[in-house]
């Protein structure tokens, strides 16, 4: 309960601010045939540009927003991984590399890791079903396999909030209907929210 102001009771607030992100550039968009003889060619990885619109991205939401973004959560997917890795390196980055608008690269980028801490949560990838998986692509078996450990590698080394506990522990199952899809999502939103009134001690 807040103060008292005249005859007016001034309730606390809890704001949160959510930003949504897409993932950049994937490489089966620009070469085609990458499919053909990748081992997962469902799950593609970002071409070059893809990398620096991501990086660019974080520039821009650190310097323009008008608030700073604490925690990320991320689907699974490669170029998801690799397009919030972009975002948080730029959003993390020390002073000497924070201010040169020519540079693109989030290579030798130095950063704070404690400015940010990033959750994988399974129930943030896409839709489950051939609307959003490439028919040509999509395993025979509808088996998606994703090795935590090494998805958390693709991200800043330090970021990783290992105490956030997942949502799903596990990938939607193959097929999921496009409702299934929706209450997903408003779960995974509401858990975020929760998430984030216990760790400020307001839950």
């Amino acid at each position: 309960m807040g103060p008292l102001h005249g005859d007016l009771t001034i309730e606390s607030q809890f704001y949160q601010n959510v930003v949504v992100m897409r993932h950049g550039d994937r490489i089966d968009n620009f070469k085609p045939l990458w499919t053909s003889t990748a081992a997962r060619p469902w799950d593609p990885p970002l071409v070059e540009a893809g990398k620096v619109r991501a990086y660019c991205m974080g520039q821009r939401l650190r310097n323009q927003l008008g608030f700073p973004i604490h925690r990320v959560f991320v689907s699974p997917f490669l170029r998801c991984l690799q397009t919030a890795n972009e975002v948080i390196i730029a959003l993390c980055a020390v002073a000497d590399h924070r201010d040169d608008p020519n540079d693109l690269s989030s290579n030798g980028v130095v950063i704070d890791p404690s400015k940010i801490k990033v959750s994988i949560e399974y129930g943030l990838c896409e839709m489950m079903n051939l609307r959003a998986i490439r028919p040509n692509v999509a395993p025979n078996d509808g088996v998606f396999d994703f090795n935590l450990s090494q998805c958390e590698a693709v991200l800043p080394a330090g970021t990783i909030d290992h105490a956030a506990e997942q949502l799903h522990k596990e990938l939607p199952k193959w097929q999921e209907t496009l409702e299934g899809a929706r209450t997903r999502y408003l779960e995974v939103r509401g858990y975020q929210v929760q998430f984030e009134l216990w760790r400020k001690g307001e839950g």
